[in-house]
């Protein structure tokens, strides 16, 4: 019986998903929290306080979707609706 041999390069590839897989679940969840926490805002009626976090939360998601951690058009949709959000409250609020 020919017993297992571990590839060197099989175990880094493993240590490298690891890292990857742990460092984009923090961007995702950095950018799930911003855009709660724009939502929040929003559904608080408090435009000056989402007007601010939305240039905070379109860099992240531009960075995000520059890095392939989430797509270009899921980007888009993000901010797109982000910013018909924002306008419907301002909308409400005059």
């Amino acid at each position: 019986m020919a017993t297992k041999k571990k590839i060197s390069s099989a175990v880094k590839a493993y240590r490298q998903n690891v890292k990857r897989r742990d460092h984009n679940r923090q961007l995702r969840t950095r950018l799930r929290s911003a855009l709660k926490s724009i939502r929040t805002a929003i559904d608080k009626s408090d435009l000056t306080a989402a007007t601010a976090a939305l240039d905070a939360t379109f860099s992240l998601v531009d960075k995000m979707a520059n890095k392939g951690i989430i797509h270009r058009n899921a980007a888009g949709r993000y901010k797109s609706r982000l910013v018909k959000r924002v306008a419907a409250g301002k909308g409400k609020a005059a």
